[in-house]
């Protein structure tokens, strides 16, 4: 497994990264607010801010009207709203994850079915934990990293001092993060027995993908990565979801494992994974990261799906 851990230097003390030293010093004076003060904060910032950022507020609204096609206009006007709101709560939300200590993430945080993964480490087997990208996908993370140990996919920030901070917040509560080019390390973390979160849900391109029905679309670009670890492995997928209630507390919930993945076909794999995706997503709909361009490559002659 390559060793990304990135250090400080003294050059993130010049002015051309101040910016970012300041939103980190205000994302750990963010955390340190009382949690209903956050929530309610973060959601006048995603209306505030996705407001004025009209293309991202727009693929919210066009990812929803193609994956939901028959919900009716007030429900989805509605969904569209509550998700902006959760988009601004997603800043405090990483600032959580990052920044409190582990006495309050387990206060605001209850993980259910964590007797499934101990069967697994029993059996000696590798998980590859199939997640999604909820926007409270971070302090999920960080919460399960407080009970036991996994492997976070990581892709690097190209802003070096954001990533310093990045990569150590993530990596808090026995959580070891592994490059996302790193397919051996993945490979051999599986083999030898640990947890790997994997996030197959968005679109990453044609490399590596085929095209599989994701709710109303046919053809979803969907990632191969899936079929690769698990064949090369012989680990188990167990999915799993992260919502917060309306009284504002977070249930981590590890599902039941998907035993009967079909091996043999990278498309009927992706097919599955991706029914697997939507009970995921289904848990709280509100809460997942919709603003990602998720249908942006199409199957040859096929026209875009996204106002260019």
């Amino acid at each position: 497994m390559k060793p990304i851990a990135p250090v400080f230097k003294w050059q993130y003390l010049l002015p051309n990264y101040w910016g970012t030293l300041l939103l980190i010093a205000l994302m750990y004076s963010l955390s340190l607010l009382p949690l209903k003060l956050q929530i309610g904060l973060g959601k006048r910032i995603g209306r505030l801010v996705l407001g004025r950022m009209k293309k991202r507020s727009n693929t919210i609204r066009r990812n929803l009207e193609l994956c939901f096609p028959e919900m009716e206009a007030s429900q989805m006007s509605l969904l569209t709203e509550q998700n902006i709101e959760n988009t601004g709560i997603a800043l405090f939300e990483t600032a959580m994850a990052w920044f409190w200590p582990d006495k309050r993430v387990n206060k605001h945080v209850t993980i259910i079915g964590m007797e499934r993964l101990e069967a697994f480490e029993k059996q000696g087997k590798g998980v590859l934990m199939l997640a999604v990208h909820s926007m409270n996908l971070e302090l999920g993370a960080r919460a399960f990293g407080i009970k036991k140990s996994g492997m976070g996919v990581y892709r690097p920030n190209s802003n070096p001092c954001f990533d310093y901070f990045q990569y150590h917040g993530r990596s808090r509560s026995n959580r070891t993060l592994i490059d996302r080019r790193d397919v051996k390390g993945m490979i051999h973390a599986l083999k030898t027995g640990k947890r790997v979160w994997y996030a197959p849900d968005h679109d990453y391109g044609r490399r590596r993908s085929t095209f599989a029905p994701l709710f109303a679309v046919e053809n979803a670009c969907t990632t191969t990565g899936t079929s690769l670890l698990v064949n090369a492995t012989d680990c188990v997928i167990v999915p799993f979801t992260m919502v917060r209630g309306r009284d504002n507390h977070y249930t981590l919930t590890i599902l039941p494992s998907l035993d009967e993945y079909p091996r043999e076909c990278e498309t009927l794999a992706a097919a599955y994974t991706n029914k697997a995706i939507e009970t995921s997503i289904m848990a709280e709909p509100s809460q997942y990261m919709w603003l990602h361009r998720r249908f942006k490559t199409r199957p040859d002659g096929e026209a875009c799906l996204y106002a260019v």
